[in-house]
């Protein structure tokens, strides 16, 4: 209870300060002159964002660049060394199976997600309106829930005992009544199928927040476009695939790349279902491992460096195409 009003007393604060920062701006400004107003006025309520962003992103974000070329040394200091913790990195054992690992989250789980939703979303949208409200809240629901918490909830679902003894996990419990023996579902590196039971979890997790999404971009095509389809002759099919997919295809390619992003750096589910191990390892949380449990500061910015190489171009991207997207509009 004492956290509970903690976290509600950090919120209510947090708020009533910005509200409090933002009036006292606001007063400042309303003491200049028309025309002086205007060219400030922008520039001061955008800020203290911008003061947030230079603090908690640029500067940590050159801070990790500049440790990426350093070591630190036994007294304390730190030394350049180039390019020889990218190398250290690279040499590691565990590192082609990361990388792969890595690939797998980013072809898989923005793909299933986008598709997932996108189903969800066209029959929700078809089912009334008060089914439709229950629908999406059932699966707008896993999106509230932290990564961490999400883990611990199928941690039950994948959860193993060995044969002979009660088994608590549903997946087991499930294929034991198809017939088979319990599986610890986290040893099979088979086809690498414990990351995919990873990816579930993630892909259960952002479903929702595509449902939203594509959900209310079928609402927006225009009605007329549908019904001339129907008077050509075109099914249910070939409506959805060639009218409305279409024209709420920026919006899915919205929603894939920020579902890329975050599969990209994945890791509090890794870190929380498996640790790492059964090569389940992933870049996010070779950060995690380098700096807190080992102390290796330069290896860990190395890993960071590479994963920020990785997200730019995904970025540019987005910002590339909602530009072509307004434009077109």
């Amino acid at each position: 209870m004492k956290d509970l009003l903690t976290a509600l007393a950090a919120v209510i604060a947090g708020i009533a300060l910005t509200a409090l920062i933002y009036w006292f701006l606001n007063l400042i400004v309303r003491q200049f002159p028309e025309k002086i107003k205007k060219v400030i006025e922008p520039y001061v309520f955008i800020g203290p964002v911008l003061f947030l962003i230079g603090l908690f992103v640029i500067i940590p974000t050159i801070q990790s660049i500049r440790l990426s070329f350093m070591e630190e040394a036994i007294d304390g200091s730190t030394k350049w060394v180039g390019l020889q913790n990218f190398k250290d990195l690279f040499a590691e054992e565990y590192f082609p199976n990361m990388v792969v690992n890595n690939l797998m989250w980013i072809a898989i789980v923005p793909i299933l997600t986008v598709s997932i939703g996108l189903a969800i979303a066209q029959f929700a949208n078809n089912v009334g309106s008060r089914a439709e409200k229950i629908f999406k809240s059932i699966f707008f629901m896993p999106m509230t829930i932290s990564f961490v918490s999400a883990a611990v909830i199928w941690r039950y679902i994948y959860a193993y005992a060995p044969e002979g003894q009660d088994q608590v996990g549903l997946l087991n419990t499930l294929w034991m009544k198809l017939g088979g023996k319990p599986q610890a579902w986290f040893q099979i590196e088979a086809f690498r199928f414990n990351n995919l039971l990873l990816m579930i979890i993630l892909i259960w997790l952002s479903a929702g927040y595509a449902m939203v999404l594509l959900s209310a971009a079928i609402k927006s095509v225009p009605e007329d476009t549908l019904e001339a389809g129907r008077v050509d002759g075109a099914n249910t099919g070939q409506i959805f695939f060639k009218i409305v997919l279409p024209q709420i295809w920026p919006t899915a390619i919205a929603v894939f790349i920020t579902v890329l992003i975050g599969a990209m750096k994945v890791f509090d589910i890794v870190l929380a279902m498996t640790g790492g191990n059964y090569n389940t390892t992933v870049l996010a949380q070779t950060f995690y491992l380098e700096y807190f449990i080992y102390g290796n500061t330069g290896k860990a910015m190395a890993a960071v460096v590479i994963l920020i190489l990785a997200i730019i171009p995904v970025m540019f991207y987005q910002v590339r195409h909602y530009r072509k997207f307004e434009a077109a509009r």
